[in-house]
């Protein structure tokens, strides 16, 4: 968008025409020791708490004060099927089907149950393709797998590499790696939107891909649930993980995603780890059935739900179900376009956007090289009131997340940027 203005005025007026500035006063913002809110840019790494789930939480606490075992049933939420009350409002948060999601364990974990049904190597295919800059969990995920498997992992694993003096990943080198590697690879895991530049992959281009070379697909989604349309049907993927306390605003550590494609929902000869909570409902209870497999992505839980935790979860997403992920992308293009457009004063010379320019390839993050700059510049911004995200070597990630940041927050923060560097 063209159509960008400098000055306040025009942030003050953007922020009175969006329809979404209702829900800022719904989080509760991090304030300095003088009282006055600060600006928060790192929806990316922990989002924002939601006011109402503090009443989504005391719910169970007070049930649980109140019935004891009987909440299970008697609950105003019973919690034995508790995880089901996500899955609706999940699935359309990531463009899936309800049979496909189910909210159990924390990212990693969800990520080598995934591996333990979708990574079967054979003497001929046993190869792991990751981005060379996943986030570090999932290569040392990735490694742990194939050194499990009796691999080696420095040989095993295959990176997908930007090319000399670029940040961004080629989807022609990917092409060039599976025509003469594809054949070795029984799975690619490729971070959805990677973490550190902010590039939003083509899921489904890379699927096809991937398939076309009988490979097995899957994607952390950790930094793209929540933050962009991913369409994870539609993209065909074997499966796809996720956190909740990013975009997801769940709290810290909270409970994570799991998709897994529907083709796979009936499948039971699929190798995989159970447990109670993956055995027919109808029967759980019964104690001494042999193992009755659940259909779908509840077919891979394995305990119980952890039901404070997930009350936080629902708080979360019965909002983004109230707003929907379409109008949220929308304001999350704008603002973030909005934000490019001031970064780009300040000139060329001075900073740099290593994040996608194109609006379809990434989501609310902007990643910033200041050249020249180290963390001291970081340091200054956070004196100023500012909470962004530094990473190594030299790169500041700023997230303006559309559920709770404005116009006036991104005028602000690079106005105080333009401070510091003056």
């Amino acid at each position: 968008m063209s159509n960008y203005k400098l000055g306040l005025d025009y942030a003050i007026e953007e922020d009175q025409n969006d329809t979404l500035s209702i829900y800022k006063t719904q989080f509760h913002i991090p304030k300095s020791p003088d009282g006055n809110e600060l600006i928060y840019m790192t929806g990316n790494s922990l989002g924002l708490q939601p006011k109402q789930t503090k009443a989504y939480i005391n719910q169970e606490l007070k049930d649980w004060a109140n019935l004891g075992v009987e909440g299970h049933t008697e609950a105003k939420n019973p919690w034995l099927p508790y995880h089901e009350f996500l899955n609706k409002n999940m699935a359309k948060v990531v463009g899936a089907k309800p049979i496909e999601i189910v909210v159990m364990n924390t990212l990693t974990a969800n990520l080598h149950f995934m591996m333990v049904s979708f990574y079967r190597p054979t003497k001929k295919r046993y190869k792991i393709l990751i981005e060379s800059d996943a986030f570090p969990s999932d290569k040392y995920a990735v490694e742990s797998q194939l050194r499990y498997h009796g691999y080696d992992d420095k040989e095993g694993l295959i990176l997908w590499k930007p090319r000399e003096g670029q940040e961004l990943l080629n989807y022609d080198d990917l092409e060039d790696i599976l025509k003469k590697q594809g054949e070795e690879i029984a799975l690619i895991m490729i971070g959805g939107v990677n973490y550190y530049t902010g590039q939003f992959f083509d899921l489904k281009r890379i699927t096809e891909l991937g398939h076309k070379y009988g490979c097995m697909i899957g994607f952390d989604c950790a930094h793209g649930a929540g933050n962009v349309e991913l369409n994870l049907h539609d993209s065909g993927a074997d499966f796809a993980v996720w956190c909740t306390y990013k975009y997801l605003n769940s709290g810290p550590g909270s409970l994570a995603g799991c998709f897994v494609h529907e083709r796979h929902a009936h499948n039971k000869a699929l190798n995989r780890f159970t447990g109670w909570w993956s055995h027919n409902k109808e029967t759980r209870f019964n104690m001494r059935d042999e193992f009755d497999q659940l259909p779908g992505a509840e077919g891979w839980q394995l305990s119980n739900p952890p039901i404070l935790s997930m009350a936080a979860i629902k708080a979360s997403l019965d909002m983004f179900n109230e707003i929907g992920i379409k109008s949220l992308t929308e304001k999350s293009k704008k603002l973030t376009g909005y934000f490019e457009f001031l970064l780009k004063q300040l000139g060329e010379d001075t900073i740099r956007i290593i994040t996608p320019s194109n609006p379809n390839e990434r989501g609310c993050q902007l990643s910033i090289q200041v050249i020249n700059a180290d963390k001291t510049l970081h340091n200054k911004l956070t004196e100023a009131g500012v909470i962004s995200d530094w990473r190594e070597p030299d790169v500041i990630r700023c997230a303006p997340t559309p559920l709770y940041n404005s116009y006036q927050d991104i005028y602000y923060l690079v106005e105080k940027l333009k401070t510091i560097l003056n």
